[in-house]
């Protein structure tokens, strides 16, 4: 049966995870067009720093400047007492955001009641055009479908209504997120946002009489990464947001997807070109990467062996700023910890700045020098303005 298509779709929006100012940022740098985050409460991300009220008018403020849009999360489940809360505070939000993610009939009540643009969250799990048909009806603006639906499914909602679908991250077990395992383990609810991810954790299968089965991979419920670059040039067409996860990375990890999918988004890139792209990702934190549902129903080959992760490429801590000099550029840099020299590549981050280089000079009392060690203070000219107190990092590979 064919859709007829109710609506146009614009050039697909680039949707980059915030969690705090640090990684608003590395978003806004990297060339997203909209940032989501979540306050300190009704939030899925409970481990993100989040943000508050009075935090969120500053997000305003930097989004507005940045001609960012800013998307509010509230998609926890919502309990009766909390009603008078919730109430309050959405009121406030209005001015600052420019649409609510959420799910609860509470939160789109209050939407509508204050006429605050509501998307569908993927924890309400439409999967098939009737549920799309509906919260269209309802006045959602948008929907984040499940999470276990194909291209091809994909596809026939967006005929109905304007769809966001995550195009990199972690993925949960339970893929459109109401696990309770992390519930009936820890007694933290992930569906609350404070899941302890017991998925992550090796585990071996003991039956009734003491007898171990042994596993190739004891990592029985540990996903890897969603990672839809190979193939985004199938989604480009019908998809109004591509959506990456990551409330709780940090800022490199932010600007580096953010980056890759900038690039993906703006051009139809070559082989060559995505596969470069792929070493990028590859250097930021990840469990491997997996197609999801996108292709094929995920195998065991869709799931980490990973403790830490894979990603080939980390940062140590070394120093921080202390002077800025803004005409020619120059940061004096006391260096903390280790040792730094001509050629290495540094982070520098701070609640306003995010910059990723490498040292081309160095110079002391106004000569150069090819290396320092703990103790020493150094100036090294940057690409943009950094902040007195801003943290150094050395960016190293992975052995």
């Amino acid at each position: 049966m064919s859709i007829k298509k109710t609506h146009k779709i614009p050039t697909p929006e680039l949707l980059s995870p915030v969690g705090n100012f640090q990684t608003l940022h590395a978003a806004i740098k990297a060339g997203c067009d909209a940032v989501y985050l979540g306050l300190k409460e009704f939030s899925m991300r409970d481990s993100a720093k989040n943000f508050t009220l009075t935090e969120l008018k500053k997000v305003h403020s930097v989004c507005s400047s940045s001609n960012v849009k800013l998307y509010l999360t509230l998609n926890t489940i919502i309990y009766s007492n909390e009603i008078p809360k919730l109430s309050k505070l959405i009121p406030k939000a209005k001015s600052l955001v420019d649409a609510i993610i959420c799910w609860d009939p509470s939160v789109i009540q209050l939407c509508k009641k204050y006429k605050i643009p509501f998307f569908i969250s993927t924890q309400a799990s439409v999967s098939n055009q009737d549920s799309a048909k509906f919260y269209k009806k309802l006045g959602a603006k948008r929907i984040i479908p499940a999470r276990e639906l194909n291209i091809k499914q994909m596809k026939q909602l967006s005929k109905i209504i304007p769809i966001e679908i995550f195009c990199h991250g972690a993925l949960c077990v339970s893929y459109s997120g109401r696990c309770f395992t992390s519930q009936f383990l820890h007694c933290k609810s992930a569906n609350r946002g404070m899941c302890q991810q017991p998925c992550r954790e090796s585990y071996t299968i003991t039956d009734k009489d003491g007898n171990k089965l042994k596993l190739e991979n004891s990592k029985v419920m540990s996903a890897k990464d969603l990672c839809t670059l190979p193939f985004i040039d199938k989604l480009k067409p019908f998809v109004s947001s591509f959506k990456i996860e990551g409330r709780n990375r940090d800022p490199e990890y932010v600007f580096a997807v953010t980056s890759a999918y900038r690039q993906a988004i703006d051009k139809k890139l070559t082989k060559s070109e995505i596969n470069k792209l792929l070493k990028e990702l590859e250097k930021v934190y990840n469990r491997g990467f997996s197609l999801g549902f996108y292709i094929n129903s995920p195998t065991s080959d869709d799931l980490s062996k990973s403790d830490h992760g894979e990603q080939t490429q980390s940062k140590q801590f070394i120093g921080k700023v202390f002077k800025f000099w803004p005409k020619p550029k120059v940061a004096g840099i006391h260096l903390n910890a280790g040792k730094l020299k001509v050629g290495d590549e540094i982070l520098i981050i701070g609640k306003e700045t995010f910059i990723q280089t490498k040292i081309i000079s160095m110079e002391i009392d106004g000569k150069s020098v090819s290396e320092i060690k703990k103790g020493e203070d150094v100036g090294i000219k940057l690409p943009n303005k950094v902040r007195v107190n801003d943290e150094v990092y050395l960016v190293v590979e992975n052995k």
